[in-house]
Order: C-alpha cells, then structure tokens, then sequence
C-alpha cells in the first residue's frame, strides 16, 4: 500500500453523547442530569485529562494533530434519555461539527447502549450523521463501552468501532489512546480497516461479566484479543450487550477489525460468537431471595458479607430507591451491622431538618420508580448528616466531584441506612466512606451494582450472595417480558438448534 505524506497538522474533530440507558426501568435523563455530571462544550472539551476523552486528546496532540472541540455529555445510566434533551445536545454536537469542516477525522467517545424517546440507536443516528457531513473518505473512528448494543448502522457507517477491554472498566483512557492511534494509521495509508461484527441472541447480566480471574467473560475476552496477533487483524473487541433495553436484534458477540480483509474478519468475528453462545450457560448466576441470603450470611463466620442486590443498579439505569433488601433485614431481626443505600431526596431531607440525634419515622423507599415496590415507613435516628460530595477513586470518572445530595445515616437498630438524595454511579466504596462508615465493621453491605463490589470488597469479603429482587437491572434476564426483542434468545430458551451468529458488516 502506498503510504500518504502528511503535510499540513491534521484537525481531528472530538465529541459525543456517552450514555447508557434502560427500557426496563429508571427515570428518564433530561439535560439537568447532564449537568450535574460531565457537559463540556467547545474549549471545554479540551481541558478533560482523564477518561475516554483524555485519552484521545493526549494521542492526539502526541501525534501533532489539532483536536477539534465540539460536544461531550457523559451522566450515570438511568431511562432514555428524553426527546427534548437528546434533540439539543445532539443538535449542539451536529452543528459544531459542520461549522468545523472540512476536519481530517472524526473520533467519537460513545457508550452504545444510549436510548433516546422514540430512538432505539442514537449512536448509529450521530455515527451516521456524521459520515453524511464529512463524505465517505474521512476517517470515523467510534469508542463504545463494551456492553455497546451494536448495530447495523453503526457498523455501516463508522470505519471501526472499538470497545473498552475491561470490566470494572478502567481502560477508558488507553481506549481513547488506541482511537486516536488507529486514526493515524489510516490518515498516513498504513492500514484500511475492514469491520464485520458477529453477535448470538445471548441477553445476560453483567454479574459473571469480570475480565479478570477465572470468570467466564474473562476467557473469552482472553481469547478475543488473542487473535490481535494475527497478521492483518488491527483490533478486536468482545461485547456483554447492555440487557436491559428493549431492542430488535439484541446480542452479545465479537467485533473484528482487519486491515483491508473481509474474509477475515468474518471469520474471526463468526468464531468468537460461536465460543460465546457455548459459554451462555456459564453466564447465568445463582441468585436467592434475600430472607434466604441473610440465613446463608450468617452462617459465614465474620464479615463483612456482600449481599449483592444488583436489581436497583444506579449504573444500569435503576433509581436506586429500592428497599426490598433493607425490609429482610428488618424483618429478620438480626443483632448484625448491616450497612444499606437507598436514593429518596424526600426522606433526606425530613432527616436534614430534624438534625443529628433526633429519633423519627419516615416513610422511605420506591417513591422515585414506585413500579418495583411500596413506600414502607421505618423508625430510627438521625445519626449523621453530609453534603453527600465525594471524588471517584478511579474508572470513568477519575477524579471527578460528584454530589449525593444532602445525605443520611440513619439508624435502624444495628442497620446504618445511607439515605442520599441523588443516584450515583458505584465505583469503589466511596459512597460509604464519605459518611463515614467503615466496611469492616459490617456484617452485611448491601452493593446495589453487578460487578464493582467486587472492587470495592474482594479483598475484605467473607462472602458475596446474589440476590433475587424486584427491578429493572436484574440479575437473571429469564423472566423478563421483551417486546421488540423477539424469541429464541438465551436464557428464556436454552438452545437454538442450529444456530447461526448474525454477521453485520
């Protein structure tokens, strides 16, 4: 291949909407959620040193290129995002991009699982907004989180797509480096990528979706980027789908970059969907009510106990206001720290009011997404307030200040309830931390997430139990009703005879 001279400093345009959302549950995601979070606009943009973004910006200016600003909108998971809202920023987005033409690129940091009012696939909607301004012969190179829902669109119009390797993800930033990298290579005509993405009707929680260990998804992933080392193979990337949307042609699969080798791509990407629906069952986790889970937790010796209830997951679009884990608790009448999160602003701020030490009953719970459960009142005190502001410790959003809200712990007996006025995405502990309890006096943590209270508690567990309850990010998907997405999938139907992954090129 004749490789092309670069003469002038290329202008690489950098922007998205990075989001990630649920059809089955959640509240819906205006732009106040952005704002609260990461909503960075024209020079902005530029100043973000962590995360995906920085990531492209620091290859970007290594490779002496100019990045050009347009718009970055990153907020935790929760329902579509509304009509109004996602109209704005990606008019914002659009607009700053054809006003920056001609550009020599485009990278965009996208989740892939984003969902807007009425809009299945808003990032194949910008991705192919995007090819329609700049013309067929301007690189797009396209970021996705690797619980991405991809689609035909997406793969049609983007000239690759890369995924996040890790889970707890902590690679957002080498991500964004390898975008950026790869666009230079096509810039310079050292490659030409070729792009085909193989996916089986596989719908499975995140709850055995680690990259590390001995997890099932970790194999995989082992394997998938594997075949990196081939000759002529430029990137691979292996998806866990977000199963919490409501979508035609869901799956979870293998997406393969070669360079100028159709053929190849089809194969690797053919084979590694294949390895994933043998490894379906492997998937699926054992989960137990959470009267069940207490009996099972105290017959562990010590603590604490993780009782994982990952139905109410603020990362998975859940409002966290769950208190079905909380209610067993009570209900059982132990004499054993336990230490459990819930969102109700309302409860927050009747504690806020009356002020440390003062004993009340508030109702608390299922009042932000009633559809999971009842309001249930609970007697107890008010044994700490805080702003409820903390910094992440590490992933997405190293480094960045966030904001509980006006925050409680409030005392039920031996159970310290951390009432937070506003759902935040866990990382590690910090929530905990910030008002002040420590993780090893507990018996019982509640961990409303599928994954990172394994970060957050690996390392002083004496026990990690899935629960069973009520909500919109479960962990088992067998008994959700889908509407768009249409039967045989796994693990509403254990086997497909005669399966063939879907390829998408």
């Amino acid at each position: 291949m004749i490789q092309k001279t670069q003469t002038v400093t290329p202008r690489i345009a950098v922007g998205g909407i990075l989001t990630e959302c649920n059809h089955l549950g959640g509240l819906p995601i205006d732009l106040s959620i952005y704002e609260a979070s990461e909503l960075y606009r024209d020079g902005e943009v530029l100043t973000l040193a962590t995360s995906i973004v920085g990531g492209m910006l620091d290859a970007l200016r290594q490779g002496g290129a100019e990045p050009v600003p347009l718009i970055y909108a990153s907020a935790c998971a929760g329902g579509p995002i509304t009509h109004e809202c996602y109209e704005q920023l990606r008019g914002e987005w659009y607009e700053r991009l054809q006003r920056a033409l001609p550009v020599d690129g485009v990278l965009l940091p996208l989740h892939g699982a984003a969902l807007a009012e009425g809009l299945d696939d808003p990032e194949g909607d910008m991705i192919h907004a995007a090819r329609d301004l700049v013309g067929p012969d301007v690189p797009i190179v396209v970021t996705l989180d690797l619980h991405a829902h991809v689609t035909e669109e997406m793969v049609r119009h983007a000239d690759a797509l890369l995924a996040w390797e890790t889970y707890p993800h902590r690679d957002q930033y080498s991500t964004g480096q390898r975008a950026a990298r790869l666009l230079f290579d096509m810039l310079a005509g050292r490659c030409k990528p070729t792009m085909v993405m193989g996916k089986v009707p596989v719908i499975t929680s995140a709850i055995k979706g680690s990259t590390n260990d001995d997890d099932p998804f970790a194999d995989l992933m082992r394997y998938t980027k594997s075949l990196e080392r081939q000759a002529g193979v430029l990137s691979t990337s292996l998806f866990l789908i977000h199963p919490y949307m409501d979508c035609e042609n869901m799956g979870s699969g293998g997406l393969v970059v070669t360079d100028n080798n159709l053929e190849l791509a089809e194969t690797l990407a053919n084979d590694i969907a294949r390895r994933y629906w043998d490894r379906r069952h492997d998937l699926e986790p054992e989960t137990f009510a959470p009267a069940e889970a207490i009996t099972k937790g105290m017959q562990i010796d010590g603590g604490p106990v993780i009782l994982v209830e990952t139905a109410d997951c603020c990362g998975g679009g859940a409002a966290s206001d769950s208190i079905a884990t909380l209610a067993a608790l009570v209900d059982s009448g132990i004499d054993a720290v336990s230490v459990v999160p819930v969102v109700d602003p309302e409860a927050a701020k009747a504690c806020h009011e009356a002020g440390e030490g003062a004993e009340l009953s508030i109702a608390i719970g299922h009042k932000l997404d009633p559809r999971w459960g009842s309001t249930r009142t609970f007697t107890g005190r008010v044994e700490r307030l805080s702003d409820g502001d903390f910094v992440y410790s590490g992933g997405q959003w190293e480094g960045h200040h966030e904001h509980m809200g006006p925050t409680v712990v409030f005392s039920i007996g031996p159970i310290r309830l951390i009432i937070m006025s506003r759902a935040t995405y866990d990382w590690a502990d910090e929530q905990i931390c910030t008002v002040g309890l420590d993780p090893l006096e507990a018996k019982f943590i509640v961990a409303k997430n599928p994954m990172n209270y394994r970060l957050a508690y690996g390392a002083i567990a004496t026990g990690m139990i899935v629960l069973d309850t009520p909500g919109p990010t479960p962990a088992t998907l067998k008994h959700v009703e889908f509407k768009k997405l249409s039967r045989p999938y796994f693990p509403a139907d254990a086997d497909v005879p005669e399966l063939q992954p879907t390829i998408l090129n």
